[in-house]
């Protein structure tokens, strides 16, 4: 398929650096969307990271540790970028960068105020496509700020739409195209739509820069550009070698004007000193808005933009066309151009018809496409020295001293120089280990290798801790997220084809160190009672469940539950090991069962467990000797059902004849008795190939959970899984302890609690991984009992189904949040009418953080590609087009020789 056939030569083998990526991976979507008000950006000495680089100062801020642009590319190391600035001729600054409030300024946390999306992209970036859609009229940046202030936590957040910005269609249909002719030969396509009622004019200003390398350091080179022409500028720099950025004529035959500055701090601005150049970062800006005398004459500088004005009438649409390669003569233009657009298109057309399943629908397919596009535009190069950002540089003021002691001090070690998949590259431009477990098994369809290496990336030493831990997000490396990558790392494996068992030897070792690290650091009185404390569930619960009001221990029955989950994973990647005869690992795997069996012992006697309720709560045990159990029904309750696994004869036998723990834990639950396991539905299959199911959740509390998951009225919503029971709605839970009195009640879209900073949310709405998590584990059930296991679906409906049928219905359930229904709506966009039924808005989908508990529109972070993305897995999973993981570890097991 063209470029995208060099994909294999990518990040396949896994070695160190960037600089092994293939090499059509060389220029990607690296760039943030805010580098601004990022922790690594941060200087302040008491980490207020919001307030240190604000909006207002981004433009004139010659950023440390990043760049950030819209639709933006850049290198794979991001020492030369490109990006798009806009000015509709009203506004008091250039649009650079995507505006929104922070965490202090919105009513319900951080929040992007703007309207772009991914709509398309393939691994190799030799094609990308991104949308935006921006105001003919004056952009409401004041109004914004302080309607969303005066607004309290239990009002709706005020949207640009809210603003009356889009009105009569008065704005702006923005597209950018990226092609590659080659490796190092970048197409920029830009299309302004004037969708407004009268002509009007809109200045774009393509933009490329260096990433200030030289500033911070005592001798640090500075690269250069320089116009070549009255269309071309030369750049050289050392990593990318000598280029030519040139630009066509605009629509209208003018030639663009060629304005440069300096990437450098705007000093007199930001702090009422001189700057080093008259020329600084906003000196672009201010010559194009204000007509300052701010850009270097000499055309030359380490910033540029091509300068078009573009007058467009009602409905038309103008095209402009840039091209960034190596320096040559032949022609940049011409019918060649857009045959390149046209062939990359068609075989990004060629690639995503391979992936779509024949039984998916049209919208299906789109779905599942905007989806992969988003994750793939969701790269960005994270660059992050600890020990560098704590002690400051050398041409640099030293910090302060505060510092040494806060944020991310004990992980010095930790220096990350990668391109690594984002959250949301807008609210969450930094990785984060949970989320990215669920990346990982999306991406796997698209880019396995890239999967495997952000996963292996996790565990390398200038990642994980000296101590084993992972780290867990910027905003603190030292939170504890679930341990899901030993599963990820599984899924990834088995979408691949089950064929990479290097990848699975490799990271079996790092997560071996990372297992010890819980068992030792996060069960504080050794009885397999966990307590994970944060758990990236944010406000699940009546307290933070990180740093407890009053006290004590919370022995959670969700950390409980993961580290089960994760030793029944890490016990498979000894089996997968062991079976394909590369590494004897059965030790192993009977090691993980023994502490599976300590873990479920622990659930099972020291009162998780609720049998009035059917649930798992839980428990506070307080300084003064109390043991309080928290009672909210939660996903909490629920995660220990997704802690279930297939033990095979040979491993039976062999565990009982070593007479070790899981001999012990077999014994005192009389399951050496095949004729009783059997009555009690856990031992099945013929004899000499019979399967025991293991599972932190026995069968008869299986089915007590499943009464309360599959109620309408509490965790059951029309789009999937509600976080928090919609009991909670008439039925507030307050719990009472130690003096302190903390409520929690349904919340079904935004949270009215400034826990977290006011904008995360698992009181009530829909949430993708946990949501994933127990599809996958309803079909290993399914896959053990078969048909003879049905439940009641909906509860109290009448319906038996078996647990394939409720794990199909599920998904149903999710993809259906993006899928248009019968009336052609689709639920994400929820009462946003213009999303809903306005042509040049309907089929540009948002993939958001959450999603509303009852009615499914999309809420929270507004470009949450990464977990959510996994619903592209659920379409191609739903049509039968993704293997089982059992079914690929039977495989290597049948293997001749093995």
């Amino acid at each position: 398929m063209g470029a995208e056939s060099e994909r294999v030569a990518g990040f396949g083998k896994l070695e160190d650096g960037l600089r092994q990526a293939g090499d059509w991976y060389r220029w990607g979507p690296y760039l943030s969307e805010r580098q601004w008000g990022t922790v690594r950006e941060d200087y302040s000495a008491y980490g207020d990271a919001w307030d240190y680089v604000p909006y207002d100062h981004a433009r004139s801020y010659a950023y440390r540790w990043g760049e950030d642009g819209m639709a933006g590319f850049s290198d794979i190391e991001q020492r030369l970028c490109l990006s798009l600035a806009l000015w509709n001729g009203r506004d008091p600054i250039l649009k650079e960068r995507a505006f929104g409030l922070t965490g202090e300024q919105g009513n319900h946390g951080e929040d992007v105020k703007e309207y772009w999306w991914y709509l398309d992209a393939i691994p190799s970036h030799a094609w990308n496509r991104w949308r935006y859609h921006y105001p003919q009229g004056p952009f409401p940046y004041q109004d914004l700020i302080g309607e969303n202030s005066r607004r309290n936590r239990y009002e709706p957040e005020y949207e640009l739409l809210d603003t009356g910005a889009f009105d009569d269609n008065r704005y702006w249909i923005v597209e950018v195209r990226y092609a590659k002719a080659g490796p190092d030969d970048l197409l920029m396509a830009i299309s302004v739509t004037n969708a407004g009622p009268d002509a009007d004019t809109l200045h774009v200003l393509p933009t490329a820069w260096f990433r200030n390398t030289w500033s911070w350091e005592s001798d640090g080179h500075r690269p250069a550009m320089a116009a070549t022409s009255d269309i071309s500028v030369g750049i050289e720099h050392p990593f990318t070698g000598t280029l030519e950025l040139l630009a066509d004529q605009g629509p209208d035959g003018a030639t663009p004007e060629i304005l440069f500055c300096e990437n450098e701090t705007n000093m007199e601005r930001l702090y009422g000193v001189r700057s080093a150049t008259p020329y600084p970062k906003d000196g672009i800006n201010d010559h194009v808005v204000s007509g300052a005398a701010t850009v270097n004459p000499e055309r030359a500088g380490t910033k540029c933009a091509f300068w078009y004005k573009v007058t467009v009438q009602p409905g038309q649409t103008a095209r402009l066309r840039l091209r960034l390669r190596p320096a040559q003569t032949q022609a940049a233009f011409g019918d060649a151009f857009d045959r390149v657009l046209a062939l990359r298109e068609a075989e990004a057309d060629e690639f995503y018809a391979e992936l779509t399943p024949a039984g998916a629908s049209a919208d299906e397919a789109m779905v599942m496409r905007q989806a992969f596009g988003g994750m793939l535009w969701s790269k960005q190069l994270f660059d992050y020295d600890v020990s560098r950002w704590l002690d400051g540089d050398p041409a640099e003021p030293r910090p302060p001293d505060q510092r040494l002691t806060g944020r991310n001090a004990r992980w010095r070690h930790f220096s990350a120089f990668d391109i690594m998949s984002m959250p949301d590259k807008w609210e969450y431009p930094w990785f984060a280990s949970w989320d990215m477990s669920f990346h990982c098994v999306a991406l796997a369809h698209v880019d396995p290798a890239f999967a495997k290496y952000q996963l292996i990336l996790l565990c390398r030493e200038w990642f994980q801790n000296p101590d084993g831990q992972l780290p867990a997000y910027e905003w603190d490396f030292g939170d504890v997220n679930p341990p899901v990558q030993a599963w990820a790392a599984l899924e990834v494996f088995a979408i691949d084809g089950g064929r990479d068992i290097d990848f699975i030897s490799r990271i079996f070792d790092k997560l071996l160190v990372n297992f010890t690290w819980w068992v030792n650091r996060e069960d504080a009185e050794g009885n397999n009672l966990f307590e994970g404390g944060f758990l990236g569930l944010d406000n699940i619960g009546p307290i933070d469940r990180s740093h407890l009001p009053v006290g004590g221990i919370l022995e959670q029955s969700d950390a409980t539950g993961w580290m089960g989950f994760y030793a029944i994973a890490m016990g498979t990647m000894a089996v997968v090991l062991n079976r394909s005869g590369r590494r004897p690992h059965q030790d192993l795997a009977l090691k993980f069962l023994e502490h599976f069996a300590a873990i479920s012992d622990a659930l099972e006697d020291l009162g998780l467990w609720d049998d009035t309720d059917g649930l798992y709560y839980d428990r506070l045990k307080t300084p003064g000797g109390d043991t309080v159990p928290v009672k909210v029904r939660s996903m909490v309750g629920i995660i220990p059902a997704i802690a279930a696994a297939v033990v095979s004869e040979d491993d039976v036998r062999q565990s009982l004849a070593l007479g070790k723990g899981f001999a012990g834990f077999m014994i005192r639950h009389e399951m050496t008795d095949r004729q009783k396991l059997a009555e009690r539905g856990v031992l099945r299959g013929e004899a000499g190939d019979q399967r025991l199911l293991l599972s932190l959740c026995g069968p008869d509390r299986l089915e007590r959970l499943f009464t309360k998951l599959f109620d309408e009225s509490e965790f059951l919503s029309p789009h999937g899984l509600r976080a928090l029971s919609a009991y909670h709605r008439d039925h507030p839970y307050q719990l009472q302890v130690e003096g302190l009195t903390a409520t929690i009640d349904y919340e079904p879209a935004e949270s009215t609690t400034p826990m977290f900073g006011g904008n995360s949310n698992w009181r009530g709405p829909v949430w993708f991984p946990l949501n994933y998590l127990i599809v996958s584990a309803l079909e290993r059930y399914h896959r053990f009992y078969g048909d003879d296991l049905t439940v009641e679906y909906p509860a109290g409906s009448g319906h038996q189904l078996t647990l394939d049928k409720v794990a199909d219905d599920l998904s149903d359930r999710l993809i259906s949040i993006f899928t248009a229904g019968p009336d052609g709506r689709r639920a994400c966009f929820g009462g946003t009418q213009i999303m809903q039924s306005d042509p040049a808005w309907r089929d540009n989908l948002i993939f958001s953080e959450y999603f509303h508990g009852d009615n499914g529109a999309a809420i929270g972070a507004f470009h949450q590609t990464g977990w959510t993305g996994v619903v592209a897995d659920l379409i191609r999973r739903r049509h039968g087009e993704v293997p089982m993981l059992g079914d690929v570890i039977r495989r290597i097991g049948a293997q001749p020789g093995h």
